[in-house]
């Protein structure tokens, strides 16, 4: 092909129209006047508008106009939360030993599961084959707490001590019934990985209020038994641009992989090789628009700032003995699950707009009173802790707190029943959750379960209906917040969701 030849096809490849489009008067006049506006008004909400609000980085294709981002990036609705932490207790809580209190199934202790309450619903691989389904109820004592008059297990001492600032939702649903679909699906919105999670999309949504740290931080407990492995794609950003990933906090020296400068290299010209490489970035940016490459520019940004951030907020040693005494004695040891509660209010303090705290063990398929009693001991005095903290900091009143798994148990035992010693199987179609803090209605119980807390019978909650919750609390309206990818346009709760307005103050 001849160089005139050549000259003439550059011309009329996309990224050159593309280009070239941007610098005709129209565009020139209607994105200069625009701009004025849309910077002072970025300013007046106090958030990175322009550089993170809502479709501020496009999909395969941009936003149009520069009105369309601005209208996306204001709040849809008023947020009455600023920040969430989301305690994710991996595995599947028994319902049954911590907030659905069945008192009626004591006397039908070993008898088989009615088919008129399973009504033929689907049963896991590890119990389809049973010949009966032996029912069991909690060997656990169960009081009423707090001016409310919850029910609450004994597991659960320190909770009950905050139990009027909880909304309990008892009636939550999903299809789900094994544990990597189940809990992709609450993360994710979708039960096959791909999708972004709900801190990405919360970041993406409505950027950062702290620009040292990340806007989606994510917390593993150490200390908890293995039983189910967490992937890095349950926070990870899925086709939304990289820099709404969620990143990992770790125990130990290095909390943040890759993030210390190499052994040998004092990091004294750091700064001006950021520049550089940001010159490079931008340069291959222009002719392209490649969304990714301004969120590397944004990423690298953020690792120089974080070498300074991290090490500050990851410092719990100027914290008074009676702290540490709220959290327990675990608080002390870094990574710990109380640890990490401790983190998550310090790191609210910074406005970090969404902190996920993982915490696995919770699959009991067999020794369920002694594995609940350990994981209840863990867990307990860190998490209402963390709400009293927030509460006498004056933080609870704007942050979200929100406590639960991806699905239920059985009512039935798994395999043989034996005294004192049995195991629950998965159960998708009801189970419990709780919420506190902005927004929601302290001191309720919401929905309604059977005898044998295996339908639900008032007031069904299903995960996008969660999820749509949780994101109208932020100021979002779920069904606006959307990305478009591959030709159509995605959002967390896909088609779905209702927002439980029943739940909300």
């Amino acid at each position: 092909m001849s160089d005139h030849h050549h000259d003439i096809f550059k011309l009329h490849t996309p990224e050159f129209n593309q280009l070239n489009n941007r610098l005709d008067r129209r565009n020139f006049l209607t994105k200069t006047s625009l701009g004025i506006g849309a910077l002072a008004l970025g300013s007046l909400l106090g958030n990175d508008l322009l550089g993170k609000g809502v479709g501020s980085k496009g999909g395969e294709i941009p936003a149009s106009t520069l009105e369309e981002e601005i209208l996306r990036a204001i709040p849809h609705i008023a947020p009455r939360a600023k920040r969430v932490v989301y305690l994710f207790m991996s595995g599947g809580p028994s319902q049954f030993e911590t907030f659905d209190y069945k008192p009626k199934l004591v006397e039908m202790y070993g008898k088989g599961l009615p088919d008129s309450v399973r009504q033929g619903q689907r049963l896991t691989s590890m119990s389809a084959n049973q010949s009966t389904l032996p029912i069991v109820p909690s060997v656990f004592k169960f009081r009423q707490y707090g001016e409310s008059q919850t029910w609450l297990s004994e597991l659960l001492p320190f909770t009950s001590a905050v139990v009027d600032d909880l909304c309990i939702i008892k009636s939550i649903h999903s299809e789900a019934i094994n544990h990597d679909p189940a809990i992709t699906f609450f993360q994710t919105g979708n039960q096959l990985p791909g999708r972004p999670s709900i801190g990405s999309w919360v970041s993406y949504g409505l950027g950062s209020d702290n620009k040292n740290l990340p806007s989606f931080i994510v917390l593993v407990s150490k200390n908890a038994v293995k039983d189910q492995p967490l992937y890095a794609r349950l926070w990870g950003n899925g086709f939304l641009p990289s820099e709404h990933q969620g990143v990992q906090f770790r125990a130990g020296k290095n909390p943040v992989l890759y993030l210390d400068n190499p052994e040998g290299y004092d990091g004294a010209d750091r700064k001006q090789m950021l520049e550089y490489l940001s010159k490079l970035n931008t340069l291959q940016n222009e002719p392209y628009g490649d969304p990714e490459v301004q969120a590397r520019i944004a990423q690298y940004e953020m690792a120089y700032r974080m070498q300074t951030s991290v090490p500050e907020v990851m410092d719990t040693s100027d914290e008074p003995d009676e702290v540490f005494n709220l959290y327990g004695p675990d608080s002390r040891d870094s990574g710990s699950y109380a640890a990490n509660c401790l983190l998550a209010r310090k790191l609210l303090e910074k406005d970090v707009k969404f902190i996920q705290l993982y915490h696995q063990g919770w699959d009991h398929h067999g020794g369920l009173p002694a594995g609940m009693a350990k994981q209840c001991k863990d867990t307990d005095q860190p998490t209402a802790a963390l709400l009293k903290d927030l509460k006498r900091r004056g933080l609870l009143e704007d942050t979200l707190v929100i406590w639960g798994g991806e699905f239920g148990r059985t009512v039935y035992s798994q395999g043989k029943l034996q005294a004192n010693d049995y195991g629950r199987d998965h159960h998708p179609r009801c189970f419990t959750m709780w919420m506190a803090g902005a927004g929601v209605k302290p001191g309720i119980s919401y929905g309604e379960t059977d005898d044998f807390s295996y339908n639900v019978v008032k007031n069904p909650v299903h995960v996008h209906d969660f999820q749509a919750t949780l994101l109208n609390l932020m100021g979002v309206d779920h069904e606006r917040l959307t990305f478009k990818f591959q030709g159509r346009r995605f959002r967390l709760t896909d088609v779905e969701g209702n927002v439980v307005k029943d739940i909300l103050t």
